[in-house]
């Protein structure tokens, strides 16, 4: 093989892999723009609205955060059904169903979900949450690297 021809197959193999970087990237910022729409319609908001505030006050994962959040069961089971970024949107696999694109979805939510709950940090959001969906040690430590990459952001 010559050095052009070389360097032809490593031009086109950059190509494919910004086309597949593109392919996640599409997806991510769709994902974006839907999220949590199911939380505007008229069976989440009236639940969601008569309950943030209260649990806004609570910290997460305590008792008393759960018991707030079992009154929003209706308006959960109906945002669980058709949001992918939760668990249980896949039933008894649960995060073993889900793609890389909606874990990255799920760590933003989790994370923009700490920002407005009392002592909110994402870092026990993990493990808490690692527990609860069964998360495997090595799942668990990619989505703790990529909060840090998030809080080092926030620090900019």
């Amino acid at each position: 093989m010559t050095l052009d021809e070389c360097k032809l197959m490593t031009q086109e193999h950059i190509a494919k892999v910004r086309k597949y970087i593109r392919f996640f990237t599409d997806r991510l910022t769709t994902k974006g723009e839907k999220h949590d729409a199911s939380k505007l319609g008229e069976i989440e908001a009236p639940l969601f609205a008569k309950h943030t505030e209260n649990l806004s006050k609570i910290e997460f994962g305590t008792e008393e955060y759960k018991k707030e959040l079992s009154a929003l069961t209706p308006a959960l089971e109906h945002h669980y059904k058709y949001n992918r970024h939760h668990p249980e949107y896949f039933g008894e696999l649960g995060i073993n169903g889900m793609d890389l694109t909606d874990i990255l979805e799920m760590l933003a939510d989790w994370k923009a979900s700490t920002e407005r709950t009392q002592n909110g940090d994402i870092f026990k959001s993990i493990e808490i949450n690692s527990k609860r969906f069964n998360i495997e040690p090595q799942l668990k430590q990619i989505l703790i690297n990529t909060a840090k990459l998030l809080s080092e952001n926030e620090e900019k």
